[in-house]
C-alpha cells in the first residue's frame, strides 16, 4: 500500500477471525493503526492492533466503539464494515421466526449502518475517509434453502451503500462494497463440518457439493487473503477515484457481469 496512508487509522469490525482478521493484518502491516472489534478476544495479540470488545448486533455498541476510537485516536480514517454471519437455519420461508429475520438484519445490515452514522461526522469534518462494506454474492444469488434472510439482509446492504457512496462523495469520502463467494473461513469450515453431520455424508462431499452447487469456475473457496487484498487496494490512494462499487470475488460464480 502507498505510504501515505501509513499513520492513519482504521475500523475492522469482526476482526478476530476470518476475512476481518485478513484484512486487519494487512493494513497492520501497512503501517495503519487497526482497531478491531468482536464479540470475543482474538486469540492473540498483534502489533498495531487495538481490540474493543462488542456485540454489534446490540443498537448501543456503535457509539460506544466511536466514542472510544475518537477519544483514543481523535479521527477515524478507514471503516471496514465485515461483520456478519448466516445465523438462520436452512429450510426457507416456513422455518424463519420472526426473530431469526431480526437476528439475521441487526447483525449484517443495521450493524454497518449504525457504525457508519456514528463515525461518518468525523470524516466528514476532516473531508476524507474510505468506507468498504463487506457483502456477500448470496445478495445476488440467494439460496432460498440456506440464505433467505441472511441474502435480504446483505442485498440491503448493497443498495445503502450506493446510496451512502452518493451522499458523502462531495466530503471526500468514498464507500465500496466488497462482496465474496465461497471463503475459507472459521464459519464456512463449521458451516460445512454441521452441514456433513445433520447429511450423514463427508466434511469432503459437502465441500465438494457446495462448490458444484455454486458452479464456481474456478473450483475453490477463496482465502481470506484474497478478499482482502482487493479491500486494501480499496482504502488506499490508488483507489482514490473509485466510489459506489460493488465487487465480486468468486471465483466467477456470479453468471452475469
Amino acid at each position: 500500500m502507498n505510504n501515505v496512508s501509513k499513520g492513519k487509522v482504521a475500523l475492522v469490525t469482526g476482526g478476530t477471525k476470518g476475512i476481518g482478521k485478513a484484512i486487519a493484518d494487512q493494513l497492520s502491516n501497512a503501517g495503519i493503526q487497526v482497531i478491531i472489534t468482536a464479540r470475543t478476544a482474538p486469540g492473540e495479540s498483534t502489533a498495531g492492533q487495538y481490540f474493543i470488545p462488542a456485540d454489534l448486533a446490540q443498537p448501543e455498541s456503535a457509539e460506544t466503539i466511536a466514542g472510544e476510537i475518537l477519544g483514543k485516536y481523535g479521527r477515524i480514517d478507514i471503516i471496514i464494515n465485515n461483520t456478519g454471519a448466516n445465523l438462520s437455519p436452512g429450510g426457507g420461508f416456513s422455518t424463519l421466526s420472526d426473530e431469526h429475520w431480526n437476528n439475521d438484519w441487526q447483525t449484517n445490515f443495521m450493524s454497518a449502518v449504525r457504525i457508519n452514522k456514528a463515525l461518518l461526522p468525523a470524516m466528514i469534518e476532516q473531508k476524507s475517509g474510505v468506507i468498504v462494506n463487506i457483502s456477500t454474492g448470496a445478495a445476488k444469488l440467494p439460496l432460498w434453502e440456506m440464505t433467505m434472510s441472511y441474502s435480504s439482509a446483505k442485498a440491503a446492504l448493497n443498495a445503502y451503500s450506493k446510496a451512502l457512496a452518493n451522499e458523502v462523495a462531495t466530503y471526500g469520502i468514498r464507500v465500496n462494497v466488497v462482496s465474496p463467494g465461497l471463503v475459507k473461513t472459521p464459519l464456512m469450515s463449521e458451516f460445512i463440518e454441521n452441514l456433513a453431520k445433520s447429511s450423514a455424508v463427508t466434511s469432503d462431499e459437502v465441500h465438494k457439493s457446495v462448490i458444484d452447487k455454486l458452479n464456481v469456475p474456478i473450483g475453490r473457496m477463496a482465502e481470506p487473503e484474497e478478499i482482502a487484498n482487493l479491500v486494501t487496494f480499496l482504502v488506499s490512494p490508488e483507489a482514490k477515484y473509485i466510489t459506489g462499487v460493488n465487487y465480486s470475488v468468486d471465483g466467477g460464480a456470479l453468471p452475469t457481469i
